[in-house]
């Protein structure tokens, strides 16, 4: 069965779908993603991600409004008419088609440029259950953020250097290459969040380090701090990650993934440990509880 997907307000075969030549996002990198986690045929806190997107829209090179977005009954089409229920879903929004690929919009009458919209919805692949049980082995990217970079905390699809440092990770058979700023403080994974444990305290870096306004992030920090766990958003160095008792990662695909190695060193006792299992265990009885709850409501 051939993939639907949806483009500019309509689902259209994968293979119907055509963007114009001078769409921005394809000629100068100026779009923005999110990658959601859809359960039981809901996307879980798809409002969360929605303003982070539109939020990011408006620091960067174009506007993108509540209304240019797909409807939550958009996106249940989507998984609908894909035959999905757990799915990896991303949607996509670039500046649209720009005059001769400068960067003027292509629609000179508009009040503001339109943005092009895409959404698909995929099988969710997810990663190897023994990655949970015996924790994942991490990499330090040979690249640095900086914090000048205007795009540095954004899901850009300007993506090509976190690719080549995650690609790189795999090379050393690692599961994800952990970033650095140029003033060496840790950032974030090419496609996670980075969190430690110290002494029963949770620390993740700053978003003005900077790292992602993750939406597991949050989530995980909510939680934590619902069950008594002291948190932290705080600088943190090479030292304090090496020296951390656990290190996990979070994104909306991995939920919570226990770090038991950065490259040859263990971290703690070389397994996940009670605060990382037991924030990965809230974590997806959250994810069941808020799915189980739209669903019931809206069925």
């Amino acid at each position: 069965m051939s993939a639907v997907v949806f483009v500019n307000g309509e689902f259209l075969p994968a293979e119907q779908a055509r963007l114009s030549v001078w769409e921005g996002g394809w000629l100068h990198g100026a779009g923005l993603f999110e990658t959601m986690r859809a359960f039981r045929g809901r996307i879980f806190r798809l409002d969360a991600h929605l303003e982070r997107m539109m939020d990011s829209a408006v620091k960067l090179l174009f506007s993108v409004e509540r209304p240019d977005l797909p409807l939550t009954t958009d996106f249940d089409t989507l998984l609908e008419r894909n035959g999905l229920g757990d799915a990896r879903v991303r949607l996509t929004v670039s500046a649209g088609p720009l005059v001769g690929g400068d960067a003027r919009p292509a629609d000179q009458e508009a009040d503001r440029p339109r943005p092009t919209v895409c959404a698909t919805a995929a099988p969710l692949t997810g990663y190897p259950a023994e990655l949970r049980t015996r924790g994942m082995t991490v990499a330090l990217s040979p690249f640095k953020v900086s914090p000048s970079d205007p795009v540095a905390g954004h899901k850009c699809t300007s993506y090509l250097p976190r690719l080549l440092a995650l690609r790189d990770a795999h090379a050393r058979k690692c599961g994800e290459a952990l970033w650095f700023t140029t003033g060496n403080l840790l950032s974030e994974g090419s496609i996670s969040n980075v969190f430690l444990v110290s002494g029963g305290r949770l620390m993740t870096p700053p978003t003005d380090t900077p790292a992602l306004r993750g939406i597991t992030r949050a989530t995980v920090l909510e939680l934590a701090r619902q069950a008594g766990i002291e948190t932290a958003a705080k600088p943190l160095t090479i030292d304090n990650l090496l020296d951390a008792d656990e290190v996990f990662l979070t994104n909306s695909i991995m939920e919570v993934m226990p770090v038991c190695r950065v490259e040859r060193h263990d971290i703690g006792q070389g397994r996940p440990g009670p605060i990382t299992k037991r924030l990965a265990e809230e974590y997806r009885q959250l994810l069941e509880k808020e799915c189980r709850a739209h669903g019931q409501a809206e069925g």
